[in-house]
């Protein structure tokens, strides 16, 4: 399955089918995208938010409509469910930052293609006076503007309509595996964007690229590091691991972030640090030694992670957060006859990795 990031810049340009409906049509309505038939007269219809509680059926208005429709309400309950199931996999990063509140939700996640964010300078000293009366100096925080696309993350898939058919003939389960398979690599693309060494950018940038999506790995303003001993190799020591982390929170304190942080380590390196931290101790692990580092929240490791790259990240929304604003859903897009029907898995939400004007940033990375 191929994941697609479609992205529509402050200039009005679109890139990818989702955002070219969005820019052609103004906004782009989930609920009209989820057609149902009703059993019992076999019409189609669509169900709507229209406010209040999410949680009482008389905040929905069900309607019908002309569309066509193939599946039932029950069926698309399964393909849902079929989402949830995707979440159960390792893909810690962005659960990392939704679990600490390190979110942002916009309020027309459809209606917002570019989010507009602020940096502040250093701004406002305080004086040292006997009498209190001396007037300080007048300064106040100069305010940057900056952008970021917000991107729709999706992938397609299919139900063929003789599949959908023996299911509901022979009262079995519709088979999600399909939608499920989509709804992870949805899922991946959001965690990659997080880990690996990909810039998503499309239209204006200004001279230092903050109208880009970053990752902690590429940001131009992270802090690096470098790493003198692979940690898998022979010649790799627990006290050579602990001097590593120590160096990454050197790092980050020199540049005014003090914690609390995570430190992430690629799939190669999860067996090291698992192991005796020396034979004085056993039973105490190298990574139990590491998370006697007060300001260390924990140690994750990250299959999305390249090898011998190493993260510390301050867990503070001034550092990242996650822009939230739409969760998995299932849509359908369109059909190919009367055969196939196509669907789609989508989200609306992207990590932000954060900076001040003056380029200090919370992220250390050492490769």
């Amino acid at each position: 399955m191929n994941t697609n990031v479609d992205l529509i810049s402050r200039d009005g340009l679109s890139q990818g089918e989702v955002a070219t409906q969005i820019q052609n049509n103004g906004r782009l309505n989930i609920g009209t995208l989820r057609p149902w038939i009703n059993p019992k007269d076999g019409k189609a219809y669509t169900t709507t938010y229209r406010g209040g509680d999410p949680k009482e059926l008389s905040s929905y208005v069900n309607a019908a409509i002309n569309t066509n429709a193939t599946l039932r309400r029950d069926e698309w309950k399964q393909l849902d469910e079929a989402l949830l199931a995707a979440k159960r996999y390792r893909l810690g990063g962005v659960e990392d930052l939704i679990g600490k509140g390190l979110t942002y939700n916009l309020g027309n996640a459809m209606g917002t293609t570019v989010l507009e964010w602020h940096d502040v300078s250093d701004g406002m000293e305080a004086d040292l006076t006997m009498d209190g009366i001396t007037r300080s100096q007048g300064d106040r925080p100069v305010y940057q503007h900056n952008y970021m696309p917000i991107p729709i993350i999706h992938v397609d898939y299919e139900i063929n309509a003789r599949v959908l058919a023996a299911s509901r003939s022979l009262g079995n389960p519709l088979d999600t595996t399909t939608a499920e398979s989509a709804a992870r690599r949805v899922l991946e693309k959001l965690e990659d964007m997080l880990f690996t060494d990909t810039t998503y950018a499309y239209g204006a940038t200004d001279s230092r690229g903050r109208n880009s999506i970053y990752s902690y790995i590429n940001h131009p303003d992270r802090n690096t590091a470098n790493l003198a001993v692979q940690w898998d190799a022979a010649a790799i020591t627990a006290a050579l691991m602990l001097a590593d982390v120590t160096t990454l929170i050197n790092a980050a304190i020199a540049d005014r972030f003090f914690g609390p942080y995570m430190l992430y380590i690629p799939t190669g390196y999860q067996m090291a640090i698992e192991a005796d931290y020396n034979a004085v101790t056993p039973g105490t692990t190298i990574r139990e030694r590491m998370l006697k580092f007060e300001q260390l929240q924990g140690i994750k490791v990250v299959d999305t992670l390249p090898a011998h790259n190493i993260l510390l990240v301050q867990m503070t929304p001034d550092v990242v957060r996650l822009v939230r604003g739409m969760g998995l859903q299932n849509v359908q897009w369109g059909e190919e006859g009367n055969f196939v029907t196509k669907y789609k898995v989508l989200t609306i939400q992207v990590p932000q990795i954060r900076s001040d004007q003056n380029s200090r940033c919370g992220v250390v990375h050492m490769a």
